[in-house]
């Protein structure tokens, strides 16, 4: 993990950290890491960045993996937290877990989590589940036709938990899954499209 020391201005940062899982190396897309293809003049992991900023999170959180050093000397990244992940080819589970433990001790009692390769999910789905923050304990996720979808907020206070159970690229699915009762779903089907770019075919969805 680097870039991470603690400095006085990280307190202020709010209490809901924007967190952006980018370190996917795109098997599926010839091996092309989605943080570094381009969308509307900007590459990926700029323009997801950007959406968390606009919804209101000053401190953002991003974990990164496949070619690491690329997106660090190609994107402009600055302020943000960048996370390396060694671990990044065992899936999702790897950077979530990276990304949460990075968030100790900022003064962030909430993670607002979002993945670099939905860019059709923007500001206004992200605020919306942003909205949803109350404490620590707070569990808020998307939904579309209320069916369960990203981004969601962890509280801090289901961290751990989260992390001793995300494994492969379930990500914290399983934990999720355990407190189903807890969660507030926020419908944003009618103002985001959660697609993934995972294959050739989807990048038709890029600008």
């Amino acid at each position: 993990m680097t870039d991470n020391e603690t400095r006085p201005e990280d307190q202020v940062g709010g209490p809901v950290a924007g967190l952006l899982l980018a370190a996917g190396g795109g098997r599926r897309l010839g091996g092309r890491p989605k943080a570094l293809l381009e969308h509307r003049g900007h590459l990926l992991v700029e323009h997801a960045v950007g959406v968390l900023r606009a919804a209101g999170c000053v401190r953002v959180h991003v974990v990164l993996g496949a070619r690491a050093k690329d997106v660090r000397a190609r994107a402009a990244l600055d302020g943000c937290v960048l996370v390396d992940n060694p671990d990044w080819e065992e899936g999702m589970g790897s950077s979530l877990r990276a990304g949460l433990g990075s968030l100790a001790g900022t003064g962030a009692r909430a993670a607002l989590v979002s993945l670099v390769d939905q860019p059709g999910i923007g500001a206004e789905a992200m605020t919306r589940v942003r909205a949803g923050y109350r404490d620590e304990t707070s569990l808020v996720s998307a939904a579309y036709a209320g069916r369960r979808g990203h981004p969601v907020l962890l509280g801090a206070a289901h961290w751990a938990g989260i992390a001793a159970t995300a494994t492969g690229d379930r990500g914290a699915r399983a934990y999720l899954g355990e407190h189903e009762a807890q969660i507030a779903l926020v419908e944003c089907g009618d103002v985001a499209r959660p697609y993934d770019i995972d294959t050739e075919a989807d990048l038709v969805h890029l600008e």
